[in-house]
């Protein structure tokens, strides 16, 4: 009998403990929430929903108040979220955080994947057309190769 010793740890081995999800209010992004939901249930996973709030410098410089409008995004993001936990309470239990980052948004993502050391990343497909030209958010995570990267149309 040979004596093993045990297996280093490797994250995501035994399913994923962190999903993160993109939300920016598109309709793809809650499509991209609600199915990143289903997988943190099945698999007693935390859902991470991350908003990369822009930093749009041109706005900023015109004296337009970028960061208080993002800021409402981001408030009415958590506000939709918590009815929706609210309303599912007692039918379907999934561990859930909220967080915000701000930069760019696969900046953003990465830094959010990174950090909360997540096993999964789902965003919703672009909904710009200009994005089948110069790459999505979606595209370049995949193209990246950290994690898994769901694409929710």
């Amino acid at each position: 009998m040979v004596d093993k010793e045990p297996a280093p740890f490797e994250r995501g081995t035994d399913g994923p403990k962190v999903i993160v999800a993109g939300a920016d209010g598109s309709d793809s992004s809650w499509r991209a929430v609600s199915y990143a939901a289903g997988l943190a249930r099945r698999q007693n996973a935390l859902l991470a929903v991350v908003y990369v709030q822009p930093v749009i410098v041109t706005g900023a410089l015109l004296g337009a108040p970028v960061a208080e409008v993002t800021t409402e995004v981001a408030d009415e993001l958590m506000a939709e979220i918590r009815r929706s936990a609210e309303r599912l309470q007692g039918i379907f239990a999934v561990r859930w955080e909220f967080h915000t980052f701000r930069g760019d948004p696969y900046n953003g993502l990465v830094t959010a994947a990174d950090s909360l050391k997540a096993d999964a990343v789902v965003v919703g497909a672009s909904e710009h057309a200009g994005h089948r030209i110069v790459g999505s958010v979606a595209i370049r995570l995949v193209k990246a190769g950290r994690w898994p990267v769901t694409v929710v149309p």
